[in-house]
């Protein structure tokens, strides 16, 4: 017998909360095959089988929270995959079933065909918390693999009430419940993923923690868009990437972090740690939730290489596919509530960083071009939310100013390497 324990997740997280078992008591499991998916504060992580064998029995279910270290199941190296029905009650043996012979071959058949299913993980949690069976989800993609849009679209499609009778055992941990606290006043509960919960947490301790204050100024991104316009298809044929705003963007900030150090440190303790490199977390809206992965070493990419790696790191997003490494010791944040349509807002520091900036819409407005003539410009409102323990307000606004200025005259970010 072989035990299945909680292998080590990352350096500062010791437990996590079991998602789904993607195998169950009986199956044939091969070494090196997914076992199990485990939710951690951060990402998802599709746990793998040490040893070949049958998965002989579970000690912890979906929802529950697991130790690094722990065992929570056992693999029988010598044992054979189950080819029959569970075992029944003596009452069910009174009378077999008798309408289609079942043959162990059939049964076998039918279990490999479970195995195949095939779902993303945020697919599989949503199911989970809708009680749905993914074998019953309709997919669009051609390779079968089951995504959190099918799911979504098969909800719509089914009965209240068949969702609720297909939630056989309640899983009060992981489970969406529907309850009437109120007559005729529906209402659904649905458990917090772990993500989510931490996300809360850290957000209400930045506020806490941290003396935060906002600044704002505005720029006219009229040569921004006009040198996008004219170098956006040569640039796609040199480097296979598009070119978006956040490079011009991402420069800028590098650039304005080196003129004002205090913006890319962090408090600990009674020290001011001065940090010398420049790895700008880009905030991306994820499945699970916002999710922050970091654009290592920016200082020394080029536009296409900046370009490429936002695209990287949103893709694996998006998939749930980031892994701790991706998300890891950022020193200051961008974040881009235009891409939804927000106007303006007061973006909320990623602690331990004592620095985000904040992009919006960009949007027509008029402005003075001198005493008497006005323009439409396409304009964006910026923000930068600081820790006013360690950044004066001066330095604040002057960091800001001098994003302005560069994103005004996009050529002189050519100079930031």
């Amino acid at each position: 017998m072989a035990e299945i324990k909680v292998p080590e997740l990352a350096e500062s997280i010791t437990e996590g909360t079991i998602a789904q078992w993607l195998k169950q008591p009986g199956d044939l499991v091969e070494k090196g095959e997914y076992l199990l998916e485990v939710e951690t504060d951060k990402v998802n992580v599709e746990l793998t089988a040490e040893f070949s064998g049958v998965l002989k029995e579970t000690h912890k279910e979906s929802g529950d929270t697991v130790q690094v270290g722990e065992t929570i199941g056992v693999i029988d190296e010598k044992g054979q995959a189950s080819t029959s029905a569970p075992e029944q009650t003596n009452a069910e043996k009174v009378e077999p079933k008798t309408e289609e012979p079942v043959s162990p071959q059939n049964d076998v058949a039918e279990a490999d065909h479970k195995q195949r299913t095939i779902a993303s993980p945020a697919a599989r949690k949503l199911a989970r918390e809708r009680g749905i069976d993914l074998q019953q989800v309709q997919v669009a993609d051609p390779l079968g693999r089951v995504r959190k849009q099918d799911v979504e679209a098969h909800s719509v499609q089914a009965p209240v009430k068949q969702v609720q009778a297909d939630q056989v055992k309640p899983a009060p941990k992981a489970s969406v419940a529907v309850q009437q606290e109120q007559p005729g006043k529906p209402i659904e509960r649905i458990k917090m993923s772990r993500r989510r919960q931490t996300i809360a947490n850290r957000l209400v301790e930045v506020q806490q923690t941290a003396a935060m204050l906002t600044t704002f100024n505005e720029v006219d991104m009229t040569n921004v868009m006009e040198v996008r316009k004219r170098r956006k298809d040569k640039f796609f044929e040199q480097h296979d990437v598009r070119l978006g705003f956040m490079s011009f963007f991402t420069k800028a900030v590098v650039a304005a972090l080196k003129q004002y150090p205090l913006l890319n440190a962090e408090i600990q303790g009674n020290e001011i740690v001065m940090k010398k490199f420049y790895d700008i977390g880009i905030a991306v809206s994820a499945p699970e939730g916002l999710v922050v992965p970091v654009v290592r070493d920016a200082d020394r990419l080029n536009f296409a290489g900046i370009e490429g790696e936002i695209l990287n790191l949103a893709t694996k997003a998006r998939d749930n596919k980031l892994g701790l490494s991706d998300l890891q010791g950022g020193t200051f944040t961008i974040t881009n509530g235009g891409v939804f349509g927000s106007l303006l807002s007061t973006p909320i520091l990623n602690g331990p960083q004592v620095g985000i900036l904040g992009m919006h819409k960009i949007q027509l407005r008029p402005v003075a071009i001198d005493a008497e003539k006005m323009e439409n410009r396409p304009m964006m409102y910026i923000a930068l939310s600081y820790d006013h323990r360690i950044v004066d307000g001066k330095e604040a606004v002057s960091f800001l100013a001098t994003v302005k200025a560069l994103l005004e005259d996009p050529e002189s970010l050519l100079l930031e390497g």
